[in-house]
């Protein structure tokens, strides 16, 4: 990998002093300019510990040379600086990668909360019982981290399990760490209804949105069409004599959301509004990735929800991520949300990879 440049060092740590400086005076800034400076400062000062570590590794050793090529050393103190030396040497590519990663882009997102959607897919109700195991493995893993669950709706299979299921998940870093679960889950085992031991694949589609502020997508009464209805049970029975269920469509996009989980038809259209403000940002978010795919496309991260991203092997006790080819013979603790850490950490590593290396193709470093 190659290293900073020093000029790109030096470069970092004049812009932080010139904000301390500005900072220093601020007087004279009004508050928006303030804000922005404050800003920028605090994303920079991460970044400038590791700049000046690496200034300070850097010197060391170009002291630590002279002082070995220098005639007048004596022996001893030559050795103990080729020993130094060696141990600098070792450790300044672990900073300059560390100041790398520092230096990364960050996902605007990777701060917020998300809505979490699980739909059983292709294979009937062996894809719903999945569903429901997916769910209650994210549920065990935000458990682990103290993330909070809320539901927004579910729809039930008729032998357990879930046709659909849409959640909120609340916590630190929650999008950052999930956002990687979004694609297709496939599943080989053998159904409890399977009389000949016979294994079968089915699959469920995992969909991360980035939970969207009012302020992040606005939503105007023009452009959405509200449909209020009776809600129904399983069935289709009648279990709400009001029409309590809501439905709305946004015209521009052709989404349509549906909620009929609470008795209030408010209630119905505030979690409906919320998870169409989510499907709508995700929904920039994705043309935006799309205009920006030529310059840079992640194997990790293109969140597809098309692509196969995952298989899981129950008679093999075998997980396989397809996109980083990497294969755990742990299902039983990854189902039981304690494993999934491993997982999530080696994707976060592949995708800060790749763009590092996209980084150091364009001359950004």
């Amino acid at each position: 990998m190659a290293g900073f440049s020093q000029e790109r060092v030096r470069q970092l740590i004049n812009r932080f002093e010139g904000l301390e400086a500005q900072m220093a005076d601020a007087g004279n800034l009004t508050g928006e300019a303030y804000t922005k400076l404050s800003r920028e400062y605090s994303e920079l000062t991460e970044v400038v510990v590791g700049a000046r570590e690496l200034r300070r590794i850097r010197e060391e050793i170009d002291s630590l040379g002279e002082l070995i090529r220098d005639p007048d050393s004596d022996a001893e103190m030559k050795a103990l600086a080729e020993e130094e030396l060696r141990e600098l040497n070792t450790r300044l590519p672990e900073v300059e990668r560390d100041l790398q990663l520092r230096l990364l882009p960050k996902d605007a997102d990777d701060g917020k909360d998300v809505i979490l959607e699980i739909r059983a897919g292709t294979g009937g109700d062996e894809a719903a019982l999945f569903a429901g195991d997916l769910f209650r493995m994210y549920q065990r893993h935000a458990d682990l981290h103290g993330w909070k669950i809320d539901l927004m709706s579910a729809s039930e299979s008729s032998v357990g399990g879930y046709k659909e299921i849409i959640v909120s998940v609340n916590g630190k870093n929650v999008y950052a760490r999930l956002k990687f679960e979004s694609g297709v889950h496939r599943v080989q085992r053998v159904p409890v209804t399977e009389a000949g031991g016979r294994i079968h694949t089915s699959a469920a589609t995992v969909a991360v949105l980035p939970e969207a502020e009012e302020v992040d997508i606005v939503i105007e009464d023009k452009d959405i069409r509200i449909d209020v209805f009776r809600a129904s049970g399983a069935g289709g029975q009648h279990v709400n004599t009001t029409e309590s269920a809501v439905r709305i469509t946004h015209l521009p996009t052709g989404i349509v959301v549906s909620q009929q989980d609470e008795k209030s038809q408010h209630k119905n259209k505030a979690k409906a509004l919320k998870i169409l403000r989510a499907r709508l940002y995700d929904h920039e978010r994705a043309q935006l990735d799309a205009e920006r795919s030529d310059a840079r496309r992640t194997q990790v991260g293109s969140g597809d929800r098309s692509e196969r991203i995952r298989t899981y092997n129950f008679p093999q006790n075998r997980i396989t991520d397809h996109r980083i080819n990497l294969t755990l013979y742990k299902l039983d603790l990854i189902m039981q949300g304690q494993g999934l850490d491993e997982l999530i950490d080696a994707l976060i590593s592949e995708d800060q990879a790749e763009r590092l290396a996209a980084m150091e193709t364009a001359g950004d470093f």
